[in-house]
C-alpha cells in the first residue's frame, strides 16, 4: 500500500524535524544546554554519598568538545533523516526492491538518533556519570522518550515493503 510507504517517509521527516529542532535549540541556546553536558560530566549534583564520582570530568575543555560531538551527532541525524525522508517521497511508486533499498539514509539517520540518545544520554550520561541521581540535570527521562521514539519509527521504516498493487 502506498499510503504505508508514504508514512514511513512522513514518520521519517518527523524525527528530522525533532532533531533539526534539537540541534537548532543546542546552537542557539548554547549556554542553557552547555550547563547540562557541564554538571553531568562534573558530577556534582549526583547523591553526595555515591561512590562513583571518581569518574567526574571537570576540565572545560572536555565539556565543550562532548557538547559538540553532541551537536555533531543531531545534526548528522537531522541531515541523513532529511535527506532519507526526501528519497522515500521520490521512490514512494518504485518497485519494492528500489524503494527498500531507497530508506539508506533514512536508516542511518534514525541509528544515529537512537545511538545518541541511548547510548550518549542513557547509558555514558545516565549509567556512568549518574546523571540518574540528579534532582535537576536527569536527562534519562526525556533519552528514553526518545530513544524510543525513534527506534519505533527505525523499526518500522526497516520493515520490507512489497510492490504496490497496480490497478488493472
Amino acid at each position: 500500500m502506498i499510503v504505508i510507504r508514504a508514512a514511513k517517509a512522513a514518520l521519517v521527516a518527523a524525527v528530522a524535524l525533532f532533531a533539526s529542532l534539537v540541534a537548532f535549540g543546542n546552537l542557539t541556546d548554547y549556554n542553557t544546554n552547555f550547563a547540562f553536558v557541564q554538571h553531568v560530566l562534573s558530577m556534582d549534583t549526583i547523591y553526595s554519598f555515591s561512590t562513583i564520582r571518581y569518574r567526574a570530568i571537570t576540565n572545560p575543555a572536555l565539556h565543550q568538545a562532548a557538547y559538540a560531538v553532541i551537536i555533531a551527532v543531531e545534526l548528522i541525524t537531522a541531515v541523513l533523516c532529511w535527506i532519507g525522508a526526501v528519497t522515500l517521497m521520490l521512490h514512494l511508486r518504485a518497485d519494492a526492491r528500489v524503494f527498500n533499498q531507497a530508506k539508506t539514509f533514512a536508516i542511518l539517520g534514525l541509528a544515529a538518533g537512537f545511538l545518541l540518545w541511548q547510548v550518549g544520554f542513557m547509558s555514558i550520561g545516565g549509567e556512568w556519570f549518574g546523571m540518574w541521581q540528579s534532582q535537576q540535570w536527569n536527562g534519562v527521562p526525556s533519552a528514553f522518550r526518545f530513544a524510543m521514539m525513534i527506534i519505533a519509527v527505525l523499526i518500522f521504516v526497516a520493515m520490507p515493503d512489497q510492490n504496490l498493487d497496480r490497478p488493472k
